[in-house]
């Protein structure tokens, strides 16, 4: 899938030291947070599209392109307060969570260089860090009908 990055973006990705590193934020949403958690891997605090992204140092490791697999990303970010560990356990371990990874150049942070939305999964919690595993259902695997005939499930009629 091309990305379609400003020239600036391109100068400072390309860029052994860039004046201005793309900054990558983070946005974890599900049914249960009444406030999406919003976090930028930086030092400073930033606001994109009228919401405020909450400075966090955190681990994003993005998805391969191997044959015959769905990609998959990692995610861990610092455990900080106790607004996401509070949130996992109210939610039973943030089953259904979808995570935004959104790129910004400080100087124009209107304009997204770079937006995908994933599923979150498989989420775990330590006093540090709190990890999970970022990709998309894997639909195409899944079966089309809730019963299916076969020796197993209806061995009488065989």
């Amino acid at each position: 899938m091309a990305r379609n990055f400003s020239l600036q973006a391109k100068r400072n990705i390309n860029a052994t030291s860039a004046d201005e590193p793309l900054l990558v934020l983070v946005e974890i949403t599900h049914a249960d947070l009444a406030v999406p958690a919003r976090f930028v891997n930086d030092t400073a605090d930033i606001d994109v599209e009228g919401h405020a992204f909450l400075a966090c140092r955190f681990d994003l490791t993005l998805p391969d392109d191997q044959d015959e697999q769905v990609p998959g990303a990692k995610l861990e970010v610092d455990n900080i307060g106790r607004d996401l560990t509070q949130w996992l356990e109210y939610s039973g371990g943030g089953k259904g969570a979808r995570c935004r990874l959104i790129m910004v150049l400080r100087s124009n942070p209107s304009n997204l260089e770079f937006d995908m939305t994933m599923d979150l999964s498989g989420l775990v919690v330590t006093n540090f860090r709190i990890g999970g595993d970022l990709g998309f259902k894997n639909t195409l695997m899944q079966s089309a009908c809730t019963m299916r005939f076969d020796p197993t499930t209806s061995p009488g009629i065989f």
